[in-house]
Formats: C-alpha cells, sequence, structure tokens
C-alpha cells in the first residue's frame, strides 16, 4: 500500500469515527439537552459534542493502527 493510499485511509477512517461519534451523541442529545422545568443544559453542546467527536475519531483511528499492526507484512 503506497503512502497516499495510507493517507487518504487514515483520512477516511478519522471522518468515519468522527460521524459515528457525532451519530451516538446525537441518538440522546435532546433529552440531555432539555430537563424538565429547567433551563436548557448547554455543557451538552460545548462538553460532550467535542468529546464524543474526538473519541469517536480516536476510536476509529486506533482501531486502524491496530489492524494495520496485525496484518503481516509484505
Amino acid at each position: 500500500m503506497g503512502q497516499r493510499t495510507q493517507a487518504a485511509a487514515g483520512c477516511l477512517t478519522t471522518a468515519l469515527g468522527a460521524g459515528a461519534g457525532l451519530t451516538v451523541w446525537a441518538a440522546g442529545a435532546r433529552g440531555r439537552f432539555r430537563r424538565f422545568e429547567a433551563a436548557p443544559d448547554w455543557s451538552v453542546l460545548y462538553a460532550e459534542l467535542p468529546l464524543a467527536v474526538l473519541g469517536g475519531a480516536a476510536a476509529a483511528l486506533a482501531a486502524w493502527a491496530l489492524l494495520r499492526r496485525l496484518r503481516p507484512r509484505r
């Protein structure tokens, strides 16, 4: 696998991981954002959202690196 292909695969993996993190976060964001008879909880946007996106990207890159390490060399 060439360097350009590896770089493209890494970037694609990061984007897919960030998208997966965003999807997982968005599944329950409405319930966490609106509390019963309370003001909106803005920490859901400035704390949880970036952590979910970065966590998804980091998990995807870790899985990609593990698969690259386990794959036999040519």
